[in-house]
């Protein structure tokens, strides 16, 4: 089975995609493209599902960091050694392609195309909530990206439909700011839906990207298409595979 990319017209001709579960080697729960080396599945077979991303690219290799939902951001300006601790990448360097690994949380992609500066986000609720997409634009500029010139597109993430929290959740919100309560509708006794990827377009709007946009693509509600963390724990499930999102220069 070949790999279905999804794509964005905001992005090209910059080369991008954020890649389904489909066309992977990988069996069972993490069944298709798991691409998280962190996860239970078999090493091998999370190898073969980075190397064919990477094939995809048309690269070697694939520059990542150890995720750990924070507001860092690191600088690629060549081959790595050990992935560092972060949440987001920049880079201008022709050749070198950023990746971030999701399964519910926002995989962000940027590109100024006039400067040829691109980044890759994985933007949860506490990385969002603690900047790191601001972060991400702003070491953008480091590297001699414009402001005004930054597009972004988040890729699948999870819904509101599907994202219910407590109140102590809201509560953390709204110390942060009154107004956040927009991204919040009543759920069911005193649970509430949160809407991340219209958060996360705030956070970019905030940040000065005036071109912004979501996909559309909900994974905790299209099994056949993406892995969810989510969904695997409701279906009490022992693990879950992750998704890749890719952009190079």
């Amino acid at each position: 089975m070949s790999l279905e990319i999804l794509t964005s017209a905001s992005l090209s001709p910059v080369k991008h995609g954020f890649f389904t579960r489909k066309g992977g080697a990988s069996s069972g729960v993490f069944s298709g493209l798991n691409c998280g080396m962190g996860s239970s599945d078999q090493k091998e077979m999370v190898t073969i599902n980075r190397e064919r991303v990477a094939a995809a690219m048309d690269v070697d290799t694939l520059a990542r960091v150890h995720q750990v939902h924070s507001a860092d951001v690191v600088v690629v300006d060549g081959p790595q050694g050990d992935a560092e601790e972060a949440d987001a990448m920049v880079t201008n360097v022709p050749g070198v392609a950023l990746s971030i690994l999701t399964a519910d949380c926002q995989p962000v992609l940027f590109a100024d195309r006039e400067a040829s500066v691109i980044g890759a986000a994985h933007a949860g609720w506490r990385g969002a909530l603690d900047g790191v997409l601001t972060n991400t634009v702003e070491a953008m500029l480091g590297l001699g990206a414009k402001r005004k010139n930054i597009q972004a597109v988040i890729g699948p993430t999870i819904s509101q439909r599907a994202y219910e929290v407590g109140p102590e959740f809201l509560d953390e919100f709204l110390s942060n700011d009154g107004e956040n309560n927009r991204f919040f509708i009543r759920g069911e006794g005193d649970r509430y839906l949160f809407d991340l990827p219209a958060f996360g377009l705030h956070c970019l709007r905030l940040a000065g990207v005036e071109l912004a946009e979501w996909t559309h693509h909900c994974t905790y509600s299209d099994p056949d298409r993406f892995f969810s963390y989510r969904r695997a724990t409701h279906k009490k499930e022992a693990d879950y595979g992750r998704l890749i999102s890719v952009i190079r220069l």
